[in-house]
C-alpha cells in the first residue's frame, strides 16, 4: 500500500490486518516518522513520484514476497488552493505528479508482482472533486480525474486476471485537510463546519468509512466488479 501511513492507509492496514493479511507499506519517510507502522508490517520509506525509488521498493517486496494479491494507492495531496488562472505551474506540476504520475508509477511497478497473485485486485483513490468541480482545486481535480481514467485503462489492460476499480471520497477527517500526513501544516485551507453542512449526510466522512469499501473491492466480494469507480461522499454525488 503506497499512503499507508496516513488517516485512510491507517485505517486500511488495521483491516487487513485484522483479515490476517499481510501487509506492505510505502510512504513518505516524515509520515511513517509521524505516525510509526506495527512491527508486523513491512515498511520501507518512499517517494512515490520517483520513479527509481519505487522500482526498487518494489523490487525489495517481490525479492522478501515474491508476488501481491492486492494494491492500494492512497497517495495524493491538493497544494495552495488557487483559481486556474492564479496558478503556479511548478506547484500544478507538482500536485499532478503527486496524484497522478504516482499512481501510474505504482501500478508499473506492482505489475509483476501482481501478476504472481492467484486472483489480484488493485484499488486507486480519485475524488468527488474529479467529477464535481470546486473554485481553486483545479489541479487537483484534474489529476484525479486522469486517476480514474488511469483505473479504466488499467482495468481493460488487466483483464481478466486482474481486477482494479477506484474510490472518490468527499471530504474526509484526516490530517489530509491541513495537507497532508508528513507535510507541513495549511491552516485555514478549508471550512469543515460550512463543507459539512453542505452534505446531506450532514458530516465530513470518517477514516473508517472509505477504507471499508477499499476492504470491499479488494476482496472476493467485488470479484465481478472492475474499472468502476465508488463514491464516498455522503450523498454529494449521485451519478
Amino acid at each position: 500500500m503506497l499512503g499507508g501511513a496516513g488517516g485512510i492507509g491507517r485505517a486500511v492496514v488495521g483491516g487487513l490486518g485484522a483479515a490476517g493479511c499481510r501487509v506492505a507499506v510505502l510512504d513518505l519517510a516524515a509520515s511513517l516518522k509521524a505516525h510509526p507502522v506495527a512491527e508486523t508490517v513491512w515498511a520501507r520509506a518512499c517517494d512515490a513520484t520517483d520513479a527509481a525509488e519505487v522500482g526498487a521498493a518494489f523490487a525489495a517486496l517481490q525479492a522478501e514476497w515474491g508476488g501481491l494479491e492486492g494494491l492500494v494507492h492512497l497517495v495524493g495531496f491538493a497544494g495552495t488552493r488557487a483559481a486556474v488562472a492564479d496558478a503556479d505551474p511548478a506547484e500544478w506540476e507538482a500536485v499532478a505528479a503527486g496524484n497522478l504520475r504516482s499512481a501510474m508509477l505504482a501500478a508499473r511497478a506492482a505489475w509483476p508482482l501482481l501478476r504472481a497473485g492467484t486472483a489480484p485486485a488493485m484499488v486507486l483513490t480519485a475524488s468527488g472533486l474529479a467529477q464535481r468541480a470546486a473554485p481553486g482545486y483545479g489541479a487537483y481535480a484534474a489529476a484525479k480525474a486522469g486517476v480514474l481514467a488511469l483505473t479504466r485503462t488499467l482495468a481493460a489492460e488487466g483483464a481478466p486476471w486482474l481486477r482494479v476499480n477506484a474510490v472518490a471520497p468527499s471530504a474526509v477527517a484526516t490530517e489530509f485537510l491541513t495537507g497532508g500526513t508528513g507535510r507541513a501544516p495549511m491552516p485555514g485551507r478549508f471550512d469543515a463546519e460550512a463543507y459539512a453542512r453542505a452534505v446531506p449526510l450532514g458530516r465530513l466522512a470518517r477514516a473508517e468509512e472509505v477504507a471499508a469499501p477499499i476492504l470491499f473491492l479488494l476482496s472476493p466480494g467485488a470479484g465481478y466488479i472492475t474499472g468502476q469507480t465508488l463514491h464516498v461522499n455522503g450523498g454529494q454525488i449521485t451519478p
